[in-house]
């Protein structure tokens, strides 16, 4: 369990709980915020519930919190009036980080549980587990108000399937970001396949780890070129997930940037400073793949993390090189800082002519242009698939990790073109298009998917949090993996 907090579902009563915190939902029907309450906590309380939600201007809008003193027999305890508005999944998630943040400092938490769907309560838990994930690397000791309640009861007939559902999605986001929040000098690429070897073995999955030698032998050029200018050698993690009787086969596929300072082409320190989390895609292609066997997924998935550091050094790659990929294709670096796509690059052309996949989707943290074109809360989904692109669609929507679906301009294309190779890594502007950023990456790794159904979240907005805010705390916020956890489960 990698939370303080535990979520469990528990019959009776608010009344017969012995909760420090006791929470009583409003909901929002009409317009108009209402509440029910049991008999034996309206006769504590100090006022009908109707007038105090009146007196504290309560709407019922999901996460709104107010606070009041109650006495019982053992006595003073603290009522909250928590408004989850309709109920739908996504007021259930803001409402469960509103009071898991109120909840700090308590020991025992009581939920009143109205009758919601088992959506609501996985979506609830999903809330409170993520706002309550903190990563620290202080030797003191965490302050009382900081520290998230041990215990959260949801008390009512709450289906015990959906509790443990939001659970697994929460911890394998949890764990996506502990991957990502680690200080780069300890998160190598050998130490990433590290971790990855430890999820296989709990997760019950296959591991298999391509050194730099296994690299240079089998031709993984673009990944070998990135990573050759640091002391810190590349690795390509293949992990694989088999059930009985598989109904597909969808390969995913990380960019596992551990550090980027850009190489050669320098980034300023203000960008450089949260390069850390340039390997969030491949946190999350492993958090996903550590819940499949207990989320019950039928179908066969095989992740492959490509992991290097970009650095700078005498055996940097220079601007100009010319790199020989996985499938033969030739890429000219005009830019070291676009190490992401060469990677991604060299993993998706191995996964399109060796893995015979059904369907290949990348995630990356890989162009600024993706987060000034939707901002930090919504990622870019490009797709060569509707029937694809919609089914991530719905489940970001079911996750509440939302995503926008951007156009593959067929002639911006021509912005991936080289002069000398067959493709440059960043979009030149020697057409009537200028480099459209975030679509050149997107029209650049469709080179190498073979003609397979084929999606590219660019998580570049989203995938970091400058502050503590709904489900998110500062840092990695491991962006997708619910989504991911979502289609797969349910595909």
């Amino acid at each position: 369990m990698p939370f303080a907090t535990e979520i469990s579902p528990v019959p009776g009563t608010l009344t017969e709980s012995t909760a420090d915190l006791l929470v009583l939902p409003v909901t929002k029907e009409d317009g108009s915020p209402s509440g029910t309450v049991d008999g034996g906590l309206t006769a504590v309380l100090p006022a009908p519930l109707t007038d105090l939600i009146a007196h504290y201007e309560l709407t019922g809008g999901a996460g709104e919190l107010s606070q009041l003193p109650v006495r019982r027999e053992a006595g003073l305890a603290r009522l909250a009036l928590l408004g989850v508005d309709a109920g739908t999944p996504d007021d259930l998630r803001k409402a469960g980080a509103a009071i898991a943040r109120a909840a700090r400092g308590k020991q025992h938490v009581a939920v009143a549980w109205p009758e919601l769907s088992p959506e609501a309560a996985t979506a609830f838990v999903e809330g409170a587990l993520l706002a309550s994930y903190a990563f620290t690397l202080k030797t003191g000791e965490v302050p009382k108000d900081k520290r998230p309640a041990p215990a959260i009861d949801l008390v009512g007939d709450v289906p015990a399937d959906a509790v443990e559902r939001g659970t697994r999605l929460a911890a394998a986001t949890a764990l996506a970001r502990d991957l990502i929040n680690t200080p780069s000098r300890t998160k190598t690429p050998v130490w990433m396949a590290e971790r990855a070897g430890e999820v296989a073995r709990d997760g019950g999955l296959t591991v298999r780890v391509r050194d730099e030698e296994e690299l240079q032998d089998a031709g993984f050029g673009a990944i070998l070129g990135v990573g050759q200018a640091s002391d810190r050698p590349p690795r390509l993690v293949e992990l694989s997930y088999t059930p009985e009787s598989p109904t597909a086969h969808v390969v995913l596929v990380g960019k596992g940037i551990t550090f980027d300072t850009g190489g050669l082409s320098l980034k300023p320190n203000d960008n450089m400073k949260l390069m850390k989390t340039d390997m969030s895609g491949s946190a999350i292609v492993l958090g996903v793949l550590s819940a499949l066997r207990d989320m019950g997924s039928n179908v066969r998935v095989t992740g492959l993390l490509a992991l290097a550091e970009n650095s700078f050094s005498g055996d940097a790659t220079r601007i100009g090189d010319v790199l020989t990929t996985y499938t033969g294709k030739t890429v000219e670096v005009l830019n070291s800082d676009a190490e992401g796509r060469l990677v991604l690059a060299d993993a998706m052309g191995y996964a399109s002519t060796e893995l015979d996949p059904d369907v290949i989707v990348d995630v990356a943290t890989l162009t600024g242009a993706a987060k000034l074109a939707l901002g930090t809360g919504i990622g870019a989904l490009y797709s060569t698939d509707d029937g694809l692109a919609a089914e991530l669609e719905q489940a970001s929507k079911d996750s509440g990790e939302p995503l926008w679906r951007m156009p593959l301009t067929e002639e911006y294309a021509e912005t991936t073109r080289s002069r000398i190779a067959d493709l440059a890594n960043i979009g030149t502007r020697g057409t009537d298009f200028g480099p459209a950023g975030a679509t050149d990456a997107a029209l650049f790794l469709r080179e190498f998917t073979g003609g397979l159904p084929w999606a590219h979240l660019d998580i570049a907005g989203p995938g970091r949090s400058m502050q503590e805010t709904g489900l998110f705390s500062k840092g990695g916020t491991a962006f997708t993996t619910r989504t991911l956890l979502r289609w797969l489960s349910g595909r």
